[in-house]
């Protein structure tokens, strides 16, 4: 259990797990890190989560890095473990893509390697106890920057931020539009709106119908996205949560319940991490066949 245990409640030190390091402009002009749950909300549009940032970034910077030097390194000789275990997830991505994929393309499996990889290194930081990087966090807010170890907030989970989430989501969603409009083209695009599900062959049935295909098909195609941020958001939000209460239990407890939830815990991250990219393959795959 954390430190700040003897100075904070036990719904304190929750809300204080949950809370994210927020940078913004105040209402009175000034920037600065919020200290407070309220003083970040007061930030608004302006406010940055600086951990969900950095480590999103960060935990892509390694990817990248691991990826390049395996490749530097590939030889038609024998492959280290660590080399044959990245060609696993390599071949893994390449046989979704085929299978899933029934357009042509060079960025899909690239992406979709991209997706896989990235989001499960940001839902395996959830493995590492909820406590050790907060409080090193506190500790060099504290004596360095001279701040009160209970406003230095530090969560270090990206993939819990609805944030990086849905931007990841929307990032997405812009992919399948561009695809679809370089498929079929502006009315190609438009008419799936306006011909479907409903698409009778009498003309003025067809004219009449045009209004309602157009908000179904709206509705279903502005789902993708939110859907897509809040099924990942949902699961590993939870999965952290619970976390955080085992963390507030008596120590030999903790250590009874949280080794068998980190087990079980690595199928979520890895089984999260699959549907994102499986959805994104078959979204991009809807986006460019044509009709």
């Amino acid at each position: 259990m954390a430190a700040e245990e003897h100075t904070l409640t036990s719904s304190e030190y929750i809300q204080h797990h949950l809370t994210n390091m927020t940078y913004g402009k105040m209402p009175d002009g000034t920037w600065k890190l919020a200290e407070t749950a309220a003083e970040a909300k007061d930030m608004g549009f302006t406010a940055i989560h600086l951990d969900s940032m950095g480590w999103s970034i960060g935990l892509g910077v390694i990817f990248c890095l691991l990826f390049w030097v395996v490749a530097k390194a590939a030889n038609s000789g024998v492959p280290t473990k660590f080399q044959s275990a990245i060609e696993m997830i390599i071949e893994f991505v390449d046989s979704s893509v085929r299978d899933t994929f029934h357009g042509k393309s060079r960025l899909i499996a690239p992406l979709s390697l991209t997706i896989f990889v990235w989001i499960f290194l940001m839902n395996a930081m959830d493995l590492i106890p909820v406590d050790w990087i907060p409080y090193l966090a506190q500790q060099i807010g504290a004596s360095v920057f001279g701040m009160d170890p209970h406003h230095v907030y530090f969560k270090i989970v990206p993939s819990t931020d609805p944030n990086v989430t849905l931007g990841m989501a929307l990032s997405v969603f812009a992919l399948t539009i561009f695809y679809s409009i370089r498929e079929k083209g502006l009315v190609g695009f438009g008419a799936e709106f306006a011909l479907n599900p409903f698409n009778p062959s009498n003309p003025f049935l067809k004219a009449l119908l045009i209004p309602v295909n157009i908000l179904l098909e709206l509705v279903t195609f502005i789902a993708r996205p939110i859907s897509l941020a809040l099924r990942l958001f949902g699961n590993m939000y939870a999965g952290e949560l619970i976390f955080i209460l085992i963390a507030l239990l008596p120590f030999w407890v903790q250590w009874a319940l949280s080794v068998p939830w980190a087990i079980f815990h690595i199928l979520v991250i890895t089984l999260q991490a699959f549907i994102f990219m499986m959805l994104t393959i078959v979204y991009m795959s809807m986006a460019s066949e044509k009709h």
